[in-house]
């Protein structure tokens, strides 16, 4: 099901699949950590991303993988504010079109390859959050769906941000040490509503709500398996689902891939997961992932 994103009021964009390029700005982020520590390295890194067929970039400043050490809310948003200041002056004008997206049949599968990017944060942090809404970022992607800073729901619900809602049991430090449930499926479910529930009634428009499994957050390979195997129960929630499985350990338990080595399992699981409507996608590989949701939609819905 299609949930065209909007933004206070203002509809952003429709389109069949959109890809979040991941920005990580930080020294220990478990796959690419180090690679765009500095800030002009993150800001060149955004632009290809987005020259790639990004539409939503996603900047982070403090690592959420397994045992992360945490930073400060100073530290994390001295890491992404030159970043987004960056990305805010990216203009539809001055795209310039990578090699692959330019030779997509946009009358086939139909891409806005053109447009300014949106901005999204990843942050847990209220201050860090405001921060980012008062410089114009249009999402807020928050891991610890606002338990671990109760001001951020106040945040959230003063700026109606664009809003993604992760389950995570536990936190990062401790969070795969003995993860345990009776049905995963029902449970992440339950989380679900009640969460929106709270957003909702605080004041966020349930429209502006993004959900997220939290694939490899607090969960074992089983539980893992079982959310993607039941993605379709969740439609009864009428939410967009952003899936974040990028180059994730679930490969690496399940197919012994080294984290260098599962390119080709993330394609294969993000065109699976597509068949079964998500259309949102957290990716470190942006082209791949646009040549795979485009030749994926492209066959779904006969338009060949």
């Amino acid at each position: 099901m299609q949930y065209p994103l909007q933004f206070r009021g203002e509809a952003l964009m429709s389109a069949p699949f959109y890809v979040w390029g991941i920005v990580n700005t930080t020294p220990d982020s478990f796959y690419d950590g180090g690679c765009y520590e500095k800030a002009d390295h993150a800001i060149a890194h955004a632009r290809l991303l987005w020259e790639q067929g990004a539409c939503i970039l996603d900047i982070g400043g403090a690592s959420s993988r397994p045992g992360a050490e945490d930073v400060d809310s100073l530290e994390e948003w001295r890491r992404i504010a030159p970043v987004i200041s960056a990305v805010k002056g990216f203009s539809a004008e001055e795209y310039v079109s990578c090699r692959g997206a330019d030779t997509i049949r946009t009358d086939i599968v139909p891409l806005d390859f053109g447009r300014k990017p949106l901005v999204s944060v990843d942050t847990w942090r209220a201050s860090v959050a405001e921060k980012a809404l008062e410089k114009g970022v249009e999402i807020i992607n928050d891991i610890s769906a606002f338990s671990w800073e109760k001001e951020l729901l106040d945040v959230v619900a003063d700026y109606k941000p664009l809003y993604v809602l992760m389950h995570c049991k536990g936190r990062p430090q401790t969070m795969q040490e003995t993860p345990c449930y009776d049905d995963v499926v029902k449970e992440v479910y339950a989380f679900f509503e009640e969460k929106m529930n709270i957003l909702v009634q605080k004041g966020l428009p349930e429209e502006n709500i993004i959900l997220d499994f939290g694939i490899g957050f607090g969960k074992t390979l089983e539980h893992n398996l079982d959310l993607l195997r039941h993605i379709q129960v969740f439609e009864a929630l009428k939410r967009p689902l952003l899936l974040g499985l990028s180059q994730k350990s679930l490969f690496g338990h399940l197919l012994g891939l080294k984290k260098n080595e599962r390119s080709v399992s993330t394609q294969v699981c993000t065109a699976l997961a597509m068949r079964q409507g998500i259309r949102h996608h957290r990716v470190h590989e942006v082209k791949e992932t646009v040549e795979t949701l485009a030749l994926t939609y492209a066959l779904q819905n006969g338009n060949v």
